[in-house]
């Protein structure tokens, strides 16, 4: 079965926006859009690649963002469809991450790539699909890039619910038996990273980092007691969560994380994207 296969059977059943929607889920999307803000402007033009059923791309142009979206998956782009509201400035094509040649070099304000690196599993790949984001941004414009985090996961699934057998995936070489570092199939669906993995990437382009955020910090591993948290408590557990994601102490123990970059202000062209 190809990488794509696997990506594409288990989009076609997994309900993505009921995951976000759950207190604990929605750490991520609060945390997320809390910094998209920070940086959207009026009148910006912002690109999702990897949009899934489209519930960044949605909430951005109903705050009257110019939205295109990229994504891989027929079911999520039928999804994204009926999620579309009259008024909408937003498209959606099918397409990959690493080839975005049907989308201009410099284009956007802001570029999403909230789910691509989930499912790369080389180094090559990963820095392909990094490649044409930034190609497809304009100069000083910025990127979100979103990584599964290796720790905050094993935490959770292996240590804490059992979800995953820590000692078996020792035994297969998942997982290194002195370092913990993961290692990920396409049949794994996930790919599992920590962030010198991240800053391996973004040291071979042309970007500054601007924010490594934990994006939904201990939201996971105590699940349970964040659903069960009234408005009060979920509203202070977030003003907590937003004071300590960029903690350097804390960066590791997240499942999700997401890396900020603003492109150089040298235009990155197609044919630099494919050669360099």
């Amino acid at each position: 079965m190809t990488a794509n296969q696997y990506l594409i059977d288990f989009y076609n059943q997994y309900d993505e926006d009921s995951r976000l929607a759950l207190k604990h889920g929605s750490v991520e999307f609060l945390t997320t859009m809390r910094y998209i803000e920070k940086y959207r402007k009026p009148g910006d033009r912002v690109l999702e690649i990897g949009a899934g059923t489209g519930r960044y791309s949605h909430a951005l142009a109903r705050q009257g963002c110019a939205v295109d979206a990229v994504e891989l998956v027929g079911h999520n782009i039928d999804v994204f469809r009926s999620n579309t509201q009259a008024g909408e400035n937003i498209t959606i094509t099918q397409g990959n991450a690493m080839d975005l040649s049907a989308f201009p070099d410099n284009e956007y304000d802001i570029t999403l790539l909230l789910g691509p690196l989930y499912h790369l599993y080389t180094k090559e790949d990963k820095l392909q699909a990094l490649r044409e984001a930034i190609r497809v941004t304009k100069p000083g414009g910025v990127i979100f890039a979103a990584y599964v985090i290796s720790d905050g996961c094993l935490l959770d699934e292996g240590f804490h619910r059992g979800s995953i057998n820590v000692a078996e995936y020792i035994e297969k070489g998942l997982l290194d038996s002195r370092t913990f570092a993961a290692k990920s199939e396409p049949k794994d669906l996930f790919e599992l990273v920590r962030k010198e993995d991240i800053d391996d990437l973004i040291s071979a382009l042309p970007v500054t980092r601007l924010h490594y955020v934990a994006a939904d910090g201990c939201a996971l591993f105590m699940r349970e007691a964040v659903d069960a948290m009234d408005r009060d408590a979920f509203e202070l557990y977030l003003k907590y969560h937003f004071a300590v994601c960029e903690r350097e102490d804390l960066a590791g123990i997240t499942s999700h994380a997401i890396d900020i970059v603003k492109k150089s202000d040298t235009p990155c062209t197609k044919s630099q994207s494919i050669l360099t």
